[in-house]
């Protein structure tokens, strides 16, 4: 029997070839031309339109290609959301969205576009991931062709990004892996042509050597919203000093780094913009952190119970201090002006009494000091930051949240994303120069006498 469907394109078939006309039933002056497979034995056909008569001039004009172009691009992008096992779907595909025959169809105005939109909205429902299935349902509800391909292209885009995302994840461990051993060995290849390149990364870790030896600074008494944390505690209390200890006071010293200071050390040196980025970030989280608590204490416990009130202050400040990054003393005093104004209107709001004059030259004074970097609160926000990204180093991002020092739980969001990206960064360093880190170490920790003693993996 004849296969009268002319979505059913004979791609890929030969053998005998026959031709007639089509009868009363067809367009006139149609050919057919069917062929038969000669691995299936199945025969097909092709309605061959003959090419319409021109009025005018005999000069050839092409038809406009985007007749076919939606087709195509959608050929293009179901294609390529197959895998490479998908050969049997892939040649359906191209079966059925034969561009040959739909051009033919579409110049002579016997295009189905309502068959053709049905395949590819079938294709679509088979090929798109769970989170896209709902997407795909709307479009069956659509009636209007244009619009219809429109929003065909708008999925069909989500789902080529979703097919990306998913590449990209398959492939991330074997490019990370490509990555270390790529960036160790061309480390490698500088170490063989300048013998003293780490000299720089020695120094490094040998100051925090000396810094975890030494005995803790006397640490500032604490104001009541600052709560101590049971890290602190463990902290104190483990005496032994590792290769890891050392290697993580290191890293967090980089954030701290002087911009002046050229010897950097050199196995962090293509990380450097990247580290100075988070220590640009996490100045501006200490001034933010240390602006809350100054004017929580200052609130009274009905402002601080509101935590739109607390959202809404860290907002302010948050746009105050990223439009003068580089001039704190001025962003401070815009950020005065606006937080006591703030705390008035909601005490007014609340028919609670105005903050009498010397509390708001008190509070404005100490908001004004935040500027300085040997701040008393400002220092304690300083370290507790700094004790919660070692924290993320040691245990992971999401369990030092539920351990997170007081003080600076209103940064909690912003310092989850800080603590992600900063242990991801060293993570990877860790790795690449692992090997280098543990020679230095070894000689740094261990006297000449132990120099045949083992390092802990880093």
């Amino acid at each position: 029997m004849v296969r009268s469907d002319p979505l059913a394109g004979a791609r890929g078939c030969r053998g005998g070839r026959s031709s007639f006309s089509v009868g009363a039933g067809g367009r006139s002056g149609a050919e057919i031309t069917s062929l038969r497979c000669q691995t299936s034995g199945k025969t097909r056909c092709r309605v061959m339109f003959p090419p319409k008569p021109r009025v005018g001039p005999t000069r050839h004009c092409p038809p406009p290609a985007r007749k076919t172009a939606s087709p195509q691009i959608s050929l293009f992008i179901l294609l390529s959301l197959l895998l490479p096992r998908q050969s049997r779907l892939k040649s359906q595909i191209e079966e059925v969205i034969d561009m040959e025959l739909l051009k033919q169809e579409a110049d002579h105005g016997a295009l189905d576009v309502s068959h053709l939109s049905t395949y590819i909205l079938s294709m679509m429902t088979m090929l798109c991931a769970p989170i896209r299935d709902e997407e795909v349902q709307k479009l069956e509800s659509i009636t209007d062709p244009v619009q219809l391909l429109r929003e065909i292209f708008h999925v069909l885009g989500l789902m080529k990004m979703d097919m990306v995302n998913f590449t990209i994840q398959s492939i991330r461990p074997h490019l990370q892996e490509h990555s270390i051993q790529y960036e160790r060995a061309k480390f490698q290849e500088l170490l063989q042509r300048m013998p003293n390149f780490l000299d720089h990364t020695t120094k490094w870790l040998s100051q925090a050597a000396a810094e975890v030896k030494a005995p803790p600074p006397p640490s500032y008494d604490p104001p009541d919203q600052i709560s101590t944390s049971p890290a602190d505690e463990t902290m104190k209390d483990n005496p032994i000093i590792s290769p890891s200890m050392v290697l993580n006071q290191g890293y967090l010293n980089l954030l701290h780094w002087d911009p002046n200071n050229e010897e950097f050390p050199e196995t962090v040196m293509m990380d450097r913009t990247r580290l100075q980025e988070i220590q640009c970030q996490l100045n501006q989280l200490t001034i933010l952190a240390s602006v809350l608590l100054v004017a929580n204490s200052y609130c009274g416990p009905k402002l601080l119970g509101s935590p739109q009130f607390v959202d809404k202050l860290k907002q302010i400040i948050k746009v105050l201090l990223e439009g003068n990054q580089s001039k704190v003393n001025e962003a401070l005093l815009s950020i005065s002006d606006q937080v006591l104004q703030e705390i008035q209107q909601a005490l007014a709001d609340l028919n609670l009494p105005a903050l009498s004059k010397e509390n708001v030259a008190s509070l404005s004074g100490q908001i004004h000091s935040v500027a300085k970097e040997d701040n008393c609160v400002r220092s304690i926000i300083d370290q507790r930051i700094r004790l919660f990204l070692k924290c993320c180093l040691i245990r992971g991002v999401q369990s030092s949240l539920r351990d997170l020092p007081g003080g600076i739980t209103p940064i909690e969001d912003e310092l989850a994303e800080i603590g992600q990206r900063f242990s991801c960064l060293i993570h990877h360093n860790q790795q690449v120069f692992g090997p280098y880190y543990a020679g230095i170490l070894k000689k740094v920790l261990f006297p000449p006498q132990e120099s045949k003693a083992s390092v802990d993996s880093i």
